[in-house]
């Protein structure tokens, strides 16, 4: 790994004086490796006992005191069989495990003065003098090379900056962040849930209120994509495993899918919905006339994602993608390419996003496809961006295996980049299923397929708006809009008239008459993040009104019933947010 930034450097070294200090208090453990990662640092230790809290503390303590002793890094090269015999004596064998892995006659040497060395190629600081304002975070398991098949071992997370001012706003925000987490949040506001013993691990649950979120989500896209002229397909969730060979699928993929025989014959899971849209594309002949074809599908796809690198909605092994393959010509791609970055901008405005990141993602190393079609389709999406007046970055070697992609990352409200709109232009798929269509000479020419989702995941994309409002959604969004309370038993008849009165407006409104005091209640409406709350009670009933409390703001006083009903289905119009 490559070390750009004077803070890339600063986080790895700390993460070197990290390692350096567990070996001081527990001379028994032995270390892997130790990167430096977006917003920190981490190193993997194999100990048998798990590390605590007070563990922690004692290994910030070390680190101050070797810190303040100043050592320099120093690196310097080893013959590689030197180094293994030298790792052996230490009894650090996944040093040597990496060595062998490595096969070169000489392996780079990090020295922190006369304390300490480590297998690493640097870059690091002159010292660690220069480490002013660090603060370890957290400890989680990982795997040994992230295989589930290997040792389990504990990762030390923290952060460095070169100022403590830095440092402190860092971590406000990322209290600020726990706060957010989804998977708190999912479960306390009766989301969503993971049934990992009895169901298996990446597979989501959403209870009521999280399927009356996602239902609004999926019926907003779907009205979306039928409005800008695509069409609506469905495909099965299992293809024989023949149609990912000729995809490319099964030697780009394999290891991300599910296999399984039926009648000896092979078939696969689908991890993605592409040649399932392929194959109705192909299904009666095609003109330039029709073109651009654009198909449109919320499918279910289910991926062998690692146990380690799950993570609530954002990494699961069974989700659903806002997934549409356009079939265009090439002269219609940019267009096509501007169209959708529209579309993604328009979509993240009525969901409250208002800032993105965009990358263009090159060709990788394992690919398929002719290096003129790569350097065609490359062109063509650098050439939407410029035309739109967009700032983007370079992501050398990160496109997919068949073709290169816009990556549209959002900034939700503490400023942090969530992965969710895509657009990759693909030559190879429409020449590996022999797609065609009548040009207007007459002949048959090959279309090109442009991959595109505007939401990503929708599971991804439903933990981070839960972390963007932080559970408190907009009314159009919220699974209850509103919540009466009726004061007192006599208050009940009016209490229900008013709830039909207002879901005959398609608003979702619950009742909460539990024999409960009133304050109890309304603060659970509260915590439930519910946007209204109607109070009622004699005075209520007797000018047909509502005392209304709003989510975050209180009190709003009483008004009539109607003029509550225009209130709330404004702001559902309008995706007040």
């Amino acid at each position: 790994m490559e070390y750009k930034t004077d803070l890339d450097k600063l986080r790895h070294s700390c993460s070197h004086i990290m390692a350096q200090a567990v070996k001081e208090l527990w001379p028994e453990v032995k270390v892997t490796i130790g990167p430096a990662i977006e917003d920190g640092f981490y190193y993997d230790f194999d100990k048998k006992e798990s590390f605590t809290d007070e563990d922690l503390l004692a290994i910030e303590k070390k680190m101050k005191e070797i810190i303040k002793r100043n050592p320099s890094f120093t690196m310097s090269r080893m013959k590689s069989c030197d180094a293994i015999e030298m790792f052996r004596k230490m009894g650090e064998t996944y040093k040597i495990e990496l060595i062998e892995d490595l096969k070169e006659d000489e392996v780079s040497i990090c020295r922190t003065g006369n304390e300490w060395l480590d297998l690493c190629k640097g870059p690091h600081i002159e010292s660690a003098g220069k480490i002013t304002a660090f603060k370890l975070l957290s400890v989680a398991g990982a795997y040994w090379r992230g295989d589930e098949k290997k040792t389990q071992l504990q990762r030390i997370y923290g952060t460095a900056f070169f100022d403590k001012k830095e440092l402190d706003g860092f971590l406000k925000v990322l209290e600020e962040a726990k706060k957010r987490d989804h998977r708190k949040l999912g479960p306390q506001l009766d989301l969503f849930n993971f049934y990992q013993d009895t169901a298996g691990p990446g597979l989501v649950f959403y209870h009521p209120a999280g399927a009356i979120l996602r239902r609004m989500i999926e019926e907003y896209v779907v009205e979306q994509n039928v409005k800008r002229g695509y069409q609506l397909v469905q495909t099965p969730h299992i293809l024989k495993g023949k149609l990912w060979e000729i995809s490319g699928h099964s030697g780009h993929y394999r290891e991300n899918m599910f296999y399984f025989k039926v009648d000896d014959e092979e078939y696969a899971v689908k991890p993605m919905n592409c040649p399932g849209h392929i194959l109705i594309y192909k299904s009666k002949t095609r003109s330039y006339r029709d073109m651009p074809v654009r198909f449109f599908e919320l499918g279910n796809v289910y991926r062998k994602e690692k146990a380690g690198v799950m993570h609530g909605l954002l990494r699961v092994r069974g989700f659903t993608q806002d997934d549409a393959h356009i079939f265009c010509r090439e002269d219609q791609v940019k267009q096509e390419v501007m169209s959708v970055i529209d579309f993604t901008f328009d979509v993240m405005k009525d969901f409250g996003f208002n800032n993105v990141n965009i990358e263009l993602s090159t060709r990788p190393e394992n690919y398929i496809g002719t290096l003129e079609n790569w350097e065609t389709a490359t062109k063509a999406l650098e050439a939407a961006l410029k035309e739109k007046g967009l700032a983007y970055q370079i992501n050398e070697g990160d496109g997919a295996f068949y073709g290169p992609k816009i990556d549209v990352k959002l900034k939700d409200a503490l400023n942090r980049e969530w992965q969710c709109a895509t657009i990759q232009c693909d030559f190879a798929l429409p020449q590996r299923f022999e797609m065609e269509y009548i040009n207007d000479e007459g002949k048959t020419t090959q279309p090109i397929m442009i991959h595109r989702a505007i939401l990503g995941s929708v599971e991804r994309f439903i933990g981070t708006l839960i972390e963007h409002y932080a559970g408190a959604f907009p009314v159009w969004l919220a699974p209850v809009q509103a919540a009466i309370i009726p004061i007192a038993p006599e208050h009940g008849g009016y209490a229900a008239a008013v709830k039909e009165q207002l879901q005959e407006l398609g608003l979702r409104v619950t009742i909460d008459d539990r024999n409960e005091s009133l304050n109890k209640r309304i603060r659970e409406g509260t915590v439930k993040k519910i946007p209204y709350l109607l109070v009622i009670g004699d005075k209520e009933v007797k000018d047909s009104t509502v005392a209304i409390r709003k989510y975050a703001e209180g009190d709003q006083g009483a008004c009539s019933v109607g003029s509550f009903a225009d209130r709330a289905c404004e702001e559902v119009r309008t995706k007040k947010h």
